[in-house]
């Protein structure tokens, strides 16, 4: 009989995606796997196969957390203007951390040169643009939240650039004015549409605290 593994290959994976995210791919040595993973060689290779397998296999574990979840859940708590904008004030919250994002990482570190690598990004960052981006913006527009003037497909392939450029900024402390900038210009490519609630304006013959209103002229309160 097979001899029944003694940890969790799940929680495992999850555990050298952190160590790959945080050093990259040339950097990680199996000596940091294995501590990491709290396992040894041997169970690494049987049930990995190799360090280049496990990595494939934290990308893809990196794209169905921290991408397909993570954006599933914005859409369930957002309308669709606020989960965009959530989104990139959420990556700002987590640049502390210095890992940027795991994907751009990649990008930069080895999708050039390798095409297995390369597909698994690409991928990942279709997903952003059409499944997240696109698709809010066409939400957005039926719930009129957000202007019929934006167009779904150039704006949603902006805000991906705006996304990657401010990942790979946020592994650096001194941007943080820079990354302020890019969620003002992401807003600035949403804006509002016509059916956002806005105060109910003031006839001319209604009375502010007993006075009558002066055409043309608002009043608070």
């Amino acid at each position: 009989m097979p001899r029944k593994k003694q940890f969790a290959v799940d929680d495992a994976r999850q555990k050298a995606m952190v160590t790959f995210w945080s050093h990259g791919y040339n950097a990680t040595s199996l000596q940091d796997l294995v501590k990491t993973m709290g396992i040894n060689r041997a169970s690494l290779y049987n049930t990995f196969n190799d360090k280049y397998s496990l990595f494939l296999d934290s990308l893809d574990a990196y794209k169905l957390i921290y991408i397909k979840s993570y954006l599933a859940e914005q859409v369930k708590k957002h309308t669709p203007r606020e989960a965009i904008i959530n989104y990139f004030l959420d990556m700002i919250l987590k640049a502390d951390e210095r890992n940027g994002c795991l994907m751009v990482n990649t990008a930069l570190e080895l999708s050039p040169h390798d095409e297995k690598v390369a597909k698994i990004v690409y991928q990942s960052f279709n997903y952003i643009e059409r499944n997240f981006f696109r698709r809010m913006i066409e939400q957005g527009h039926a719930s009129g939240e957000i202007a019929k003037s934006v167009i779904p497909i150039t704006t949603a392939r902006a805000l991906l650039s705006l996304l990657i450029g401010l990942c790979v900024l946020s592994r650096s402390d001194s941007n943080k004015p820079v990354l302020q900038a890019i969620v003002s210009q992401v807003k600035s490519l949403l804006p509002l549409g016509d059916n956002v609630a806005l105060p109910h304006p003031i006839s001319r013959t209604a009375k502010n605290h007993g006075r009558k209103v002066q055409p043309g002229v608002a009043h608070a309160g």
